[in-house]
């Protein structure tokens, strides 16, 4: 009956994510124009998944969950978005028989799922349906927690397998989940209590560490993996970028902004950009002496187990994500909360009740403010939810409740100008580059605007920001590509070629590049390289203005029949073919 009720309260709260759309962040890349996953559950999807270091990650798991929506309910974000609910309530489900299983309490461990299922910090993690990875890798971890269990109470090769198997099947969802062994000693301690001598057997720290060599060994392996995937992909900044002093600066300020809006979750934000060195000193301090303060009281209070295991699973499992190894521009995200602050969730709710037991405050009485936190707590999330409906109200919201929130700005922008609101965008993208001078993602969408609206010197500028500001691959890719559209309009073809190569180099199926590289072909008279390159970007991209550059192309070289077949293709493609045969006639004129 409890487990009901924690599946219906988070179905209840979460129900109008099925209303949501997809936004703009990743779900693109993840989801809508991910022609992998578009294939669905085949044999190339599994190998893609398992192979690839797409999106700065090695996660197949999560690409074959993402492959298997798509199966199910295609472009249909309500699929998506409801099966990251089901996740997200099967592991509060998961974590209450877990807790209540080794504890023996079961409305404490109630609780603490319900804390876990409506806090609105989770919302991150269930309403962005790319974020799957989070949810789905901690089901995992919380399945390997409670196999764990039933291990240490009879140990055995088999459920030892099984613990190993259900981290690295996590593992291969997200590899947040990395300090699961070091969890495992916590778990030891509180509430397993294997090293205690009444024990049986009792076993030593040192025999435990010893224990845990081969799931520390998939660690190692993931964090190898997950490094490799990141620098190959550009994610990870540099020390010139972020100093390593500044970096355990804002990690600081990150682990007390945690715990505050673990306690007051108000102006929860889709991004909270990195301040770079510009975090004031008293920040610091304050939240070097709150975090000091915190970690003595918990040392002080290993009479209660509870305290310590709570805390340092909260300061441990936040350590992949606080910063000192950055990835991205964000200060913190809500998402990296998901696990770290279960650890909050029980030391706080066994903390209540033990000094509510002394007081002599009955568990009636301590019913009422709880479920008023639970009611609370549930109407929030109810409004954070609805913040992801769109592209358009997430960042607008974003920027209402940060300051100087670049990234908003350039994620907004971006929202508008997909529904054709161009002349808005631009004035996000421009604050976005007043705000950060060095934002490679506002000169990239100014660069663009400049190079439709005919300011071709201008969009150059732009892009060639783009290049001195950023490492990203598929950033360096669009500049490349579009830098070199830029300089064919203005004729000078030996800069064009170079940018169209270098964006081919770093992406070498970008028809953006290949189209420009067969124009150029064009006008020297090389028909047969021309049609070469048309016939490989059709291929990328198949448009009718691709096709019948090809037909164009292969016409001039004389063969009628691959002309007419590429007419015949952009025909099917068309919808207004009259239209596509003046744009080809008007880049063929430049």
């Amino acid at each position: 009956m409890l487990c009901l009720l924690i599946a219906v309260l988070t179905l209840v709260v979460y129900n109008s994510v099925t209303r949501n759309a997809f936004v703009n962040v990743d779900d693109d890349r993840y989801i809508t124009g991910n022609p992998h996953v578009h294939e669905g559950l085949v044999w190339k999807t599994m190998v893609w998944a398992f192979t690839s270091y797409d999106e700065a990650n090695w996660h197949p798991l999560t690409w074959i969950s993402h492959a298997l929506d798509y199966q199910l309910f295609g472009m249909n974000p309500a699929g998506a978005h409801y099966m990251n609910v089901l996740l997200h309530a099967a592991s509060a489900i998961l974590l209450f028989l877990l807790l209540q299983a080794a504890t023996g309490y079961a409305w404490r461990s109630l609780m603490v799922a319900l804390l876990f299922a409506l806090h609105p910090l989770n919302v991150e993690s269930v309403a962005w349906a790319s974020e799957r990875k989070n949810v789905l890798s901690l089901l995992f971890f919380l399945a390997a927690l409670h196999v764990y269990r039933k291990y240490a109470a009879s140990p055995s090769a088999p459920r030892y397998a099984s613990v190993a198997l259900l981290f690295a099947l996590g593992l291969m969802a997200k590899p947040q989940i990395i300090t699961f062994p070091f969890v495992l000693l916590l778990w030891d301690f509180w509430p397993l209590r294997r090293m205690d001598p009444g024990n049986t057997p009792a076993r030593t720290f040192s025999a435990l560490v010893v224990e845990k060599i081969p799931l520390f060994a998939l660690s190692a392996i993931s964090a190898a993996i997950t490094l490799q995937a990141q620098s190959a992909g550009g994610a990870v900044r540099s020390a010139v970028e972020y100093s390593f002093l500044v970096r355990l600066s804002n990690a600081l300020v990150a682990y007390a902004a945690y715990l505050w809006k673990a306690i007051w979750p108000v102006h929860l934000a889709a991004m909270y950009p990195h301040p770079g060195d510009s975090l004031p000193g008293w920040q610091i301090a304050v939240s070097a002496f709150v975090l000091a303060a915190l970690t003595a009281l918990a040392l002080m209070g290993r009479k209660h187990r509870y305290l310590p295991v709570g805390w340092f699973w909260f300061l441990g499992t936040l350590v992949p994500m606080i910063g000192l190894v950055q990835v991205g521009s964000q200060a913190m995200a809500d998402r990296y909360a998901y696990l770290p602050l279960i650890g909050i969730f029980f030391a706080a709710v066994w903390g209540i009740a033990d000094w509510a037991a002394t007081r002599q405050i009955t568990p009636r009485t301590l019913a009422v403010p709880a479920i008023a936190a639970i009611l609370a707590l549930g109407i929030l999330t109810y409004r954070q939810v609805s913040y992801w409906h769109d592209s358009e109200t997430l960042w607008t919201h974003a920027l209402q409740v940060t300051r100087r929130n670049y990234i908003a700005e350039d994620s907004l922008g971006g929202a508008l100008a997909g529904q054709g609101r161009v002349e808005e965008a631009i004035q996000h993208f421009r604050a976005a580059a007043e705000i950060n001078p060095r934002d490679p993602f506002s000169h990239l969408n100014t660069g663009t605007y400049e190079l439709q609206h005919g300011n071709l010197q201008a969009a150059i500028e732009h892009y060639q920001a783009v290049v001195r500001y950023t490492t990203s691959p598929a950033l360096l890719t669009s500049a490349h590509a579009y830098m070199g559209t830029a300089y064919r309009k203005l004729g000078e073809a030996a800069p064009a070629r170079e940018n169209f190569q270098a964006a081919l180099q770093l992406q070498p199926a970008n028809s953006v590049a290949l189209t420009g590289l067969g124009l150029l072909s064009w006008k020297a008279g090389d028909f047969t390289a021309a049609a070469q390159q048309f016939s490989m970007a059709a291929a990328v991209r198949p448009t009718d203005v691709a096709f019948l550059l090809l037909a164009k192309a292969e016409s001039q070289r004389g063969h009628t029949s691959e002309a007419q077949a590429a007419y015949e293709q952009a025909q099917k493609l068309s919808p207004d073919l009259a239209q596509a045969q003046r744009d080809v006639t008007d880049l063929l004129a430049q």
